[in-house]
């Protein structure tokens, strides 16, 4: 039977990866990432989890370990954040273009200097041009079932492509709640044994990733564009088969919710997309149209479900927790891109809040909304980029 389990999303993690049957996971500590593979230590000592667990001396490694695992054929998966997502930033290339299903949970934690170990997207957003597939969860139990699926798209042979799982440090990877463990067997039935691509072989070498002439790189990179197109049809597709059998479906690639009437459109990710419905729902109780689009897949973007929602709405605030120097934050950039051949745009304003750690309560989040809407009242907006409680 299905079991309820109250933990931190790093334990959720950790039960996912379980729960998936990897074969190999690779494990290296940072803050505040380490208890996910704490609990996988857990399950591998006391015989739960039939896993060799490698012990690595650097992040770097770890993801040059699955790297390894994953071409000789097994389903492999490690977990980091932060600095440690950056000194990985070389292997992560070599994951990608080499067509390797690796699952890794990032838990986001804002970059130094100065050092801080609280939460904001620029870890993982700043990976973004990797090939890597990216999910950004907002609840503990959305971490378990989009690891699983994320194994499911994953080893799809039209995918072949690595996948980050994104849970905001401390706001979920340290908070207790509730979390339904499905039956081992019904995981099974929906997640079947891995099956590489290509597989290293003492008994059939071959060579891959080797030297390429220019007469033919171009077609490999066109290629892993190629394969992120299909993840983007394919993800509604494992969502809305998730949900059948398991009952936890979360809106594909966009979870929207009031967004069928609404004229302003709040678009963000991660748990301020949670913390987005609440306010929402009160700026509705003020008779105000407002509805909320959470990004849940930032790679491949959803440029189509950005352009439905724009057909009926008449402005589209972005709330990034990140913020790329010089420009804007990256939701923002990739929505007013995603618009740009539309015919009728609405209105696009971005904000930048809770770099960091910084709180961004569902009260700031109406504040957002009613300053979008005074300027939706005026037709232009102000402000390029807006700072949220900035204190300079």
């Amino acid at each position: 039977m299905a079991q309820i389990v109250i933990d931190t999303a790093n334990h959720i993690a950790g039960y996912a990866a379980k729960a998936a049957r990897v074969k190999v996971v690779a494990a290296y500590p940072i803050t505040p990432q380490t208890t996910v593979v704490e609990k996988i230590a857990e399950f591998v000592e006391n015989g739960e989890m039939d896993a060799e667990y490698i012990r690595v001396e650097s992040e770097h490694s770890a993801m040059a370990a699955c790297i390894g695992a994953a071409a000789a054929g097994v389903r492999t998966f490690t977990a980091t954040s932060a600095h440690g997502l950056a000194l990985m930033h070389e292997a992560l290339h070599w994951a990608s273009g080499s067509r390797l299903p690796i699952v890794m949970v990032v838990v986001n934690r804002a970059m130094g200097a100065p050092w801080s170990i609280w939460p904001d997207l620029s870890d993982s957003l700043s990976q973004r041009d990797t090939g890597w597939i990216q999910f950004y969860c907002a609840d503990n139990q959305e971490v378990f079932d989009t690891i699983i699926q994320a194994y499911k798209l994953c080893e799809d042979q039209r995918v072949f492509l690595p996948a980050m799982i994104c849970l905001e440090g401390f706001i979920l990877s340290h908070t207790y709640m509730p979390v339904k463990i499905h039956d081992q067997e019904e995981i099974d039935a929906f997640l079947p044994p891995y099956k590489s691509g290509w597989v290293l072989d003492v008994n059939n070498p071959l060579t891959h990733a080797n030297l390429v002439s220019p007469e033919w790189y171009m077609e490999f990179r066109y290629m892993i564009h190629s394969a992120m197109e299909n993840a983007k049809r394919l993800i509604p597709e494992i969502d809305k088969e998730y949900g059948k059998r398991f009952g936890f479906q979360y809106g594909g690639l966009v979870d929207k919710y009031r967004c069928e009437d609404a004229e302003l459109v709040i678009c963000t990710m991660g748990t301020m997309g949670a913390e987005a419905k609440m306010a929402v729902d009160n700026l509705r109780k003020e008779g105000l149209k407002v509805g909320v689009a959470r990004i849940r897949v930032f790679r491949p973007f959803p440029v189509e479900e950005i352009r439905k929602i724009a057909e009926q709405a008449r402005m589209i605030a972005t709330i990034d927790r990140h913020i790329s120097f010089g420009m804007e934050g990256f939701l923002a950039t990739e929505v007013k891109a995603s618009l740009y051949h539309s015919d009728d745009n609405p209105l696009v304003v971005g904000f930048v809040a809770g770099l960091g750690g910084r709180d961004v309560t569902f009260k700031t989040i109406e504040g957002i909304a009613k300053k979008s809407l005074k300027w939706l009242e005026k037709g232009k907006v102000e402000k390029g980029t807006e700072w949220v409680d900035l204190r300079v």
